[in-house]
């Protein structure tokens, strides 16, 4: 991992994170080195992180965005062993008037897994995250949440926005099964995580980001659950596995990773984030504990 070249780079014991582009990390690193891969992208041009040209949330359209992450979605293909799975933290964006000439949703879950088969993934599952509406409604304040709304004119209502879980696997065998005792994975639990919602992710259940925050977060900082997370992890990976995010932001992925016995590679592009992610990785090392405490 030394010979990474990177903007800057740190490591520490069973992990390695790069500040610096994802595809152009990702290029150097060997085939077929990946056991898992768990992360949420950027959602095309919905936030902003950075003002680096390299940045893919810094993109004009959806477009725009799919024609830089499937440079990703290739790399991460060859990255990984036959057999292995790709989790994808997304939601569908909203459309505006002015930006997209209506008011509604557009299919960006859809389209990321068009681009995971055209790049030659098969799509595993999806998981729908439920996520509080009154919760969005008073963060968004839109009209299609607002309770006037239904009294006024109904049919400008709508459900609140969930979570998915995209899952995609890569063809062939998977040489090393992913294997549970009945007591690690009692049979209660997997009829909880096996149901196509998942109700009990608890969206302020993550990392502490403030202080990886600059003046050029143009808009917010969102780190992804930690149950979320941990929850791929165990279904989807073996201690001692080598889990990759290629956005890893302020560390979550990493964070769990560690914490649980995996092994960990991560790249990030921001800077301040990358800083922060290095001290939670630390912090990751001295609170191994249990599978499933």
């Amino acid at each position: 991992m030394n010979t990474i070249q990177s903007l800057n780079s740190a490591t520490g014991e069973n992990w390695a994170i790069y500040n610096g582009d994802c595809v152009e990390v990702a290029k150097q690193l060997p085939s077929e080195s990946i056991d898992f891969s768990v992360y949420s992208p950027p959602f095309a041009n919905l936030y902003t992180y950075s003002d680096s040209v390299a940045d893919m949330g810094n993109c004009a359209n959806d477009d725009e965005f799919f024609e830089q992450y499937n440079f990703l979605i290739r790399e991460k293909f060859r990255l990984t062993k036959p057999g292995r799975l790709s989790c994808v933290h997304c939601m569908d964006l909203p459309s505006t008037k002015n930006m997209h000439g209506y008011i509604g949703r557009r299919d960006f879950s859809g389209r990321i897994i068009k681009a995971h088969e055209d790049a030659g993934w098969i799509f595993h599952c999806r998981v729908t995250v439920w996520k509080d509406p009154v919760v969005e409604m008073q963060r968004t304040k839109a009209m299609g949440l607002l309770h006037k709304t239904i009294k006024k004119d109904s049919s400008k209502s709508r459900m609140g926005n969930p979570d998915y879980l995209l899952v995609f696997v890569k063809p062939g065998t998977n040489l090393e099964p992913i294997t549970h005792t009945p007591e690690e994975f009692p049979v209660d639990q997997w009829q909880q995580w096996a149901s196509p919602v998942w109700m009990d992710i608890k969206q302020t259940n993550v990392l502490n980001g403030r202080d990886a925050r600059t003046d050029k977060d143009e808009k917010h900082i969102c780190p992804l659950q930690l149950d979320f997370i941990h929850r791929c992890l165990i279904m989807w990976s073996n201690k001692g596995d080598v889990v990759f995010s290629p956005f890893t932001g302020i560390g979550s992925e990493g964070f769990q990773a560690i914490k649980y016995g995996r092994k960990f590679i991560g790249t990030e592009l921001k800077e301040s984030y990358f800083k922060q992610a290095v001290l939670f990785m630390d912090k990751a090392v001295t609170e191994k504990g249990d599978l499933f405490q």
